[in-house]
């Protein structure tokens, strides 16, 4: 189902990288033919393979455009999907794949998608007895690209799927919006259950028995901890208001705490750095500030909500050692990072005993 481009989707850059060094990967290419799978986005080799780049929705599309070109193979979305486990999706595959079964999980990646991928949109519906997982592209798309990627996010989702229930989901529909293409034969050697083509809509459906099947692989605490960093991260990430502040809080929570550097974050706003200071100091505020406040909400949170080591934490935040961390963490707080987490659990344990 095609949609009328978002301009605001298309001109953001929010899309992590890794998943076109993926399809790089797929490829087979080496770092001299990179230039080819990059044709017509902007991107220089030395930017694309930095593990804290971002694309625009723009971007991610020629990409995947030039990558159609470059195999050769029209299926080429389904042997893309088969490498998206869910470990290649940050935070919110760590929150789905520990989740405590299949709708959880499902529900974890609807609600955190756009930490991802923020031009796809996932929709659950119970309808009876069976669950309706319906996808939905923001941006417009040609024909090619629009079934290259519904064949690759509907392998992503099964890879999901079959992790948590440890087995082919043999009971699941998949239906495409597409008509049946000329490899329609090899679907089946990718996707398990029955497949549909020329339907209404692009979606997965799946019965409630399987998808209330408990997940062997079940981690409680990583879960909770997990959707919470998630949460955190959407909170930030929703708002409206088309600020430098918001923009730039967007960008450093899609990458490794730290890692973004006001040349790039300058770079991927398309402004100067210059230009990019005045923006904030008119919005009261700096590349700096913005930088500590996420750094600091993000080290505040490992502490109460974790029982991480404090040089466990200070991996976590990229810091190159604890020292470090903790001189930075007295900066922020005005105490060790110890004496924080010890005054946080006594406040807690005040709070439950008043409520006793």
């Amino acid at each position: 189902m095609m949609r009328q481009a978002n301009t605001s989707h298309n001109l953001t850059a929010d899309i992590p990288s890794n998943y076109s060094r993926l399809i790089a990967r797929e490829l087979d290419l080496t770092a001299k033919q990179l230039p080819c799978l990059l044709r017509g986005t902007g991107l220089g080799v030395a930017q694309f393979l930095s593990e804290d780049s971002l694309l625009t929705a723009t971007q991610q599309v020629q990409i995947l455009r030039n990558a159609l070109a470059l195999s050769g193979q029209p299926e080429f979305g389904l042997r893309l999907g088969k490498r998206l486990t869910p470990a290649t999706h940050g935070a919110m595959g760590f929150a789905a794949s520990s989740s405590p079964n299949l709708l959880s999980a499902l529900r974890a990646i609807h609600t955190f998608l756009p930490t991802r991928a923020s031009v796809i949109e996932l929709h659950l519906l119970q309808v009876e007895e069976h669950l309706e997982c319906m996808l939905n592209f923001k941006v417009s798309l040609d024909n090619d690209i629009q079934r290259c990627l519904a064949d690759a996010i509907v392998k992503a989702l099964l890879e999901f799927g079959e992790f948590i229930v440890g087995r082919p989901l043999h009971e699941a529909e998949v239906c495409f919006v597409h008509p049946a293409p000329a490899y329609h034969a090899i679907y089946s050697n990718y996707l398990s259950g029955q497949i549909r083509f020329g339907c209404d809509h692009l979606k997965l459906r799946l019965p409630m028995t399987l998808c209330l099947e408990p997940n062997a692989s079940a981690n409680h605490e990583n879960y909770q901890f997990a959707l919470q960093q998630c949460e955190s991260m959407i909170a930030q990430l929703q708002s409206h208001k088309p600020s430098y502040q918001i923009r730039l809080k967007k960008m450093m929570l899609s990458r490794p705490p730290g890692t973004l550097s006001e040349d790039e974050a300058a770079a991927s706003l398309f402004v100067s750095k210059r230009t990019m200071a005045r923006k904030l100091k008119a919005e009261h505020s700096g590349f700096r500030q913005i930088r500590d406040e996420i750094l600091s909400q993000q080290a505040a949170s490992y502490l109460c909500d974790s029982k991480l080591s404090i040089e466990a934490i200070a991996v976590l935040m990229n810091y190159h050692d604890s020292a470090n961390f903790r001189r930075a963490f007295k900066r922020w707080f005005g105490q060790p990072p110890e004496k924080f987490r010890l005054n946080a659990k006594s406040q807690i344990k005040h709070s439950t005993d008043l409520g006793s």
